[in-house]
Formats: structure tokens, sequence, C-alpha cells
């Protein structure tokens, strides 16, 4: 299985989804691609099998996916503190690939009926998805 995780701003979010999809899921190749070098180095050092950086990164990965994690923010553009270009936004919500985004307060998109947890609540019922 193979899977493109992306994220931005400290690669917090990319990073926890790689330690524990890496601890609990065997046999995944995990692309970490982030919109700046600090996430990017924070999702390898998580153990990202590959990693990129940028808008053009985010705008390959996402096409050629076959499923894609991160922040739902990804697929509104400007979010993020504008880190997410329109491209990029573009590139994320037209990919043919599954989407798995979490919920996050950093965006003006919200999901109505979707319950409040942690982060690491989210990862969690993530990993019981790709089981």
């Amino acid at each position: 299985m193979e899977i493109v995780v992306i994220d931005g701003q400290g690669g917090g979010i990319g990073r926890s989804v790689i330690e524990t999809l890496k601890k609990e899921i065997n046999d995944i190749f995990i692309i970490g691609v982030g919109t700046n070098s600090t996430a990017t180095n924070n999702m390898k050092k998580a153990g990202a099998d590959a990693v990129a950086t940028g808008e053009n990164a985010i705008v390959y990965n996402a096409k050629n996916a076959q499923i894609i994690v991160g922040p739902i923010g990804f697929v509104f553009a400007n979010s993020m503190y504008g880190e997410v270009s329109p491209a990029m936004a573009k590139a994320v919500s037209c990919s043919e690939a599954q989407k798995y985004f979490i919920p996050v307060s950093k965006c003006t998109g919200h999901v109505l009926g979707v319950e409040v947890k942690s982060i690491q609540e989210y990862i969690k019922d993530l990993v019981n998805i790709l089981k």
C-alpha cells in the first residue's frame, strides 16, 4: 500500500500520522510531502520512505497517489495561513486517490457533523479504516 501524507506549517500532523501508520500497518510505503522544508523534515524523521517539498511536489504526488492523508485545509485554497496555494488545493481535490482528511482549525472550511476529537483520535480512526 502506498500512501501520500501531506502537511504544512511544522509538519506535526504529518509526523504523527506517519509514526502511527508505520507502527500499526505492515507493508506500506509512505511519501511525505510538505509545503515547506520544516514539514518535510519532520515527516522524514517520522519514518517516511520518501519525501518531497513544495507546490510541484504536492501537485505531482496528488496526481499519482492511491491514498492521500492530510489536514482538511489542503482542499481549500489559501488555507493554513495561506500556505496552501490554489494549485495545491486543486491537485488534491481533483486527485482520483482515496482521501482521508483530518479536521483542523487552521482553515476556513468546516465539516458539519464531525465529532470534536483530538488529532490522535482521528489518526486512530484512520488506522482502523486502512487496516
